[in-house]
């Protein structure tokens, strides 16, 4: 079992032709993704080979390679000037799972593509701005290494592409279902708590890291959230916690303003809903070791 990503997932790339999408690809074929196709309007027809001498279609449109090869994942490598069309092509075509990693995207155009996505019902959309989500040993998608870990009974939900591969690596020993990259924009389409309520009905599942950082209240509606609905022990740590007040920190959502947004007030939270916080990465993962020693 898994959340969203599994096996059987077909994963078209949107831009694949480009030099990041072809980069890519290439990782996620050799982490044995089912790569079937990828999308880049005006070059349909042509095939791109990769290293390991596979040549996958290219096909003009989101719609016609669902129609010729199933696919049930999209995963975008589209310049931010081209991610709304890009995505809203995607819900379109009906894809379930659209994984943005493009950074730079205007938040009104994620606006826009997130609310169609609502109204149609059909599409989970992951990122933007995000490293995407991987299944160890079965499928990944986007551009988590996935040569640092492997599969377990962990999963992990990060804002932060940097200390989801930290977390991955220190708890290679034991391993994971799933990790998720949420992205840290201001809007993202799916959420930590999205990924917590995946992972309570996950039965591989065993326990649940999650990793915020300053800025919003994201963590703070995520402890709420847990402290009602999530049954598994909770891991979390919280980037930023000597970040200078009112100074926006990398993602584009990460800014403190008075006591607003803080790591202290997310840990503060967070602890009070019961979930283990460590002050480091490194005490994060020790503080996960001692729980699943003790499942």
């Amino acid at each position: 079992m898994a959340i969203w990503l599994t096996s059987q997932s077909k994963v078209v790339v949107q831009g694949m032709t480009g030099s990041e999408g072809r980069k890519h690809t290439q990782r996620m074929l050799i982490a044995g993704t089912t790569v079937v196709g990828g999308v880049t309007p005006g070059k349909g027809g042509q095939t791109v080979e990769f290293n390991d001498r596979v040549e996958q279609p290219v096909f003009d449109s989101v719609g016609e390679a669902v129609a010729k090869t199933g696919a049930d994942v999209s995963v975008v490598f589209v310049p931010a000037r081209g991610t709304k069309a890009a995505v809203l092509e995607a819900i379109d075509a009906g894809v379930p799972l659209v994984v943005v990693i493009t950074e730079g995207v205007p938040v009104h155009d994620t606006a826009e593509f997130f609310q169609y996505a609502q109204d149609k019902g059909s599409t989970r959309i992951i990122g933007p701005n995000c490293p995407g989500l991987i299944t160890p040993g079965r499928s990944n998608v986007g551009i988590i290494p996935a040569n640092i870990t492997r599969h377990g009974p962990i999963g992990l939900v990060s804002k932060s592409g940097t200390l989801t591969y930290q977390l991955m690596y220190e708890l290679r020993d034991i391993g994971f279902s799933t990790n998720v990259g949420i992205g840290g924009d201001p809007i993202i389409g799916t959420t930590h708590i999205d990924c917590l309520a995946a992972y309570e009905e996950d039965p591989e599942t065993r326990a649940i890291v999650m990793v915020g950082e300053i800025g919003g209240d994201a963590e703070e509606r995520a402890a709420a959230f847990i402290k009602e609905n999530v049954t598994k022990p909770v891991v979390g740590y919280v980037a930023g916690f000597t970040a200078p007040e009112g100074k926006t920190m990398g993602h584009a959502g990460a800014i403190v303003s008075g006591s607003s947004g803080t790591a202290a007030a997310k840990k503060e939270a967070l602890e009070a809903a019961g979930v283990q916080v460590g002050r480091t990465p490194s005490e994060t993962a020790r503080l996960m070791h001692g729980i699943i020693s003790t499942l």
